[in-house]
């Protein structure tokens, strides 16, 4: 392998591990914080993908503001949604929650199906992101993905600064730590979920929309990419969103070059890194014990 080729495939490796961070980042706050085993998760990943579809006629050029549109929708989706269902199931075991948030993924396949069909579609990237820079003589590499990449990367600095560094982000760390303690010192807790499921609502979709241009749009595309978002979780530690970042960029790493090195076993690759992690930390890399 040249070292042109290495580059692609690095380049490759953490542009896949940052779109699952977004994923995952919104997935493991609302495990570690409500408690819920959101098998959906997915499926909000697959709606914000044809969401993209469904808005870019619209907006043509305006790919930024398309996303802008599209997570808020996602958003005002998910503060409803955890409203009107995942409110139910906080004190529900977890056999009751993976029952009923499967069901929500029928649920969702068939809205899909009865609004768009089942037909498989692609996302056009806007016409200025659609070249590429050259890597070496004889490789270019896509803007988009660069631009993918760049995207996740703001979004996961400021997913940082809001957690870290805001009186709300300071609630979900003391949420995800003791939800019993936060609730007794007075916040409203309630309100607090609705926020944490609408962000991972939106993040999901926004990673959804971002991945379209780069994949076709098709039916089911949520359910690969739930597995691994739990890989992540919990590689990285539940509620842990530095961990979440970590453990998706090992993933992608792994995925990456599994495929290139080791073609037959690629599949295996990601949950055997899984299963060393666990056997050294049961908690996950970040997790405090």
């Amino acid at each position: 392998m040249d070292l042109a080729t290495f580059l692609v495939q690095c380049l490759n490796a953490v542009q896949y591990g940052l779109l699952l961070f977004l994923l995952a980042s919104g997935l493991t706050l609302i495990f570690g914080i409500m408690g819920v085993i959101n098998l959906a998760h997915g499926s909000f990943y697959m709606a914000g993908a044809y969401l993209a579809f469904s808005l870019a006629p619209l907006f043509g050029q305006n790919f930024l503001l398309m996303l802008l549109v599209g997570t808020l929708l996602a958003a005002a989706f998910g503060y409803l949604l955890e409203w009107a269902f995942y409110s139910y199931l906080y004190d529900r075991d977890h056999l009751q929650q993976v029952l009923m948030t499967y069901a929500l993924i029928l649920v969702f396949e068939e809205t899909r199906s009865l609004l768009v069909g089942n037909d498989v579609h692609g996302v056009k990237a806007p016409d200025w992101l659609a070249g590429t820079v050259p890597l070496g003589d004889l490789m270019t590499y896509p803007v988009y993905r660069l631009f993918a990449s760049a995207a996740c990367i703001a979004i996961g600095i400021g997913l940082y600064l809001v957690v870290n560094r805001t009186r709300l982000g300071m609630m979900i760390r003391a949420g995800a730590s003791n939800r019993d303690m936060v609730r007794g010192l007075g916040v409203d807790i309630t309100r607090l979920y609705r926020i944490v499921f609408a962000g991972g609502v939106a993040l999901a979709a926004l990673a959804g929309m971002i991945a379209a241009p780069m994949s076709s749009v098709y039916p089911g595309m949520g359910g690969h990419i739930l597995i691994i978002c739990f890989v992540v979780v919990v590689i990285g530690g539940i509620g842990s969103i530095t961990g979440a970042l970590v453990a998706s960029l090992l993933v992608g790493f792994v995925d990456t070059f599994g495929k290139v090195f080791f073609q037959e076993f690629a599949g295996i690759g990601v949950y055997l890194l899984m299963a060393i992690i666990l056997v050294w930390r049961p908690e996950g890399l970040m997790k405090r014990a």
